[in-house]
């Protein structure tokens, strides 16, 4: 389904690599007029000189969601968005509640939801001028379940989740939809490997044996598939993960 022309824009946050990156380039390709937001700009105007070049439209806009001047000053740029997708925040860690560090928690919390209320909160009017107007909060099965050694990461993931739900709740009747998607374990260039600070190794064994964990692209295919439902159509939450995943504590590994 096309997007209606006043509800073409769609802003990605955290579009400098994995499933933001992936989620512009469909987004893009399904005829939105992409807008990507990440720290590293190089990468968002490497990402956006690439989908311009396949005939698309794309913007690059530095921002760092969690300062909230920069994110207010961003969002006088639109008069309607037609799509926000909530996607930058992170992992980092995976030591015990009795001996994780706050300053790891408190970074977690400050990037996954108060950079996702920063960012809805600021386009929230653009996109009810749109009259079709869709949030997309990019979550993760970590907030529907916990796990050992996931607490910050886990307690993050759930306060996003109930800002999602909450969201939804509260502007029931207005032309603007909220979307949850929650990942399970998905395979991308950078999410462990920062969770482990670069450590490669304790990298590699997040994904061992796992024959198929899901990628980028299939997230992306699924968050694409929820916004270009008809205006008339939330999809309230939807869990992916891949086949071999059937709990965040009950993976299938061929070892």
């Amino acid at each position: 389904m096309a997007p209606a022309p006043a509800s073409r824009i769609a802003v990605v946050t955290g579009a400098s690599s994995g499933i933001g990156a992936a989620t512009a380039r469909q987004l893009a390709a399904a005829g939105y007029r992409v807008v990507l937001t990440a720290r590293r700009k190089d990468r968002i105007e490497a990402l956006a000189e690439e989908i311009n070049g396949a005939g698309h439209q794309a913007a690059a806009y530095a921002l760092d969601i969690t300062d909230r001047a920069a994110v207010d000053e961003f969002a006088t740029a639109f008069k309607t968005v037609g799509v926000l997708v909530n996607n930058a925040g992170g992992a980092l860690g995976a030591d015990p509640v009795a001996s994780g560090d706050p300053e790891q928690w408190r970074q977690m919390y400050e990037t996954n939801v108060i950079g996702t209320l920063n960012v809805t909160q600021a386009l929230l009017p653009a996109l009810t001028a749109s009259g079709d107007g869709t949030v997309v909060v990019l979550s993760s099965t970590a907030g529907h379940g916990t796990y050992e050694g996931g607490g910050g990461y886990v307690a993050a993931k759930h306060a996003e989740h109930v800002l999602a739900e909450t969201l939804r709740l509260e502007i029931v009747g207005t032309p603007v939809r909220v979307i949850e998607v929650a990942p399970g374990m998905v395979k991308t260039d950078e999410f462990a490997l920062t969770r482990f600070g670069g450590d490669e190794e304790k990298a590699a064994k997040v994904y061992a044996g796992v024959a198929e964990p899901l990628t980028a692209d299939d997230v992306a295919d699924t968050i694409s598939w929820a916004v270009t439902r008809p205006p008339h159509v939330n999809i309230d939450l939807l869990v992916v993960r891949p086949r071999a995943q059937a709990s965040n504590s009950k993976v299938h590994r061929e070892l």
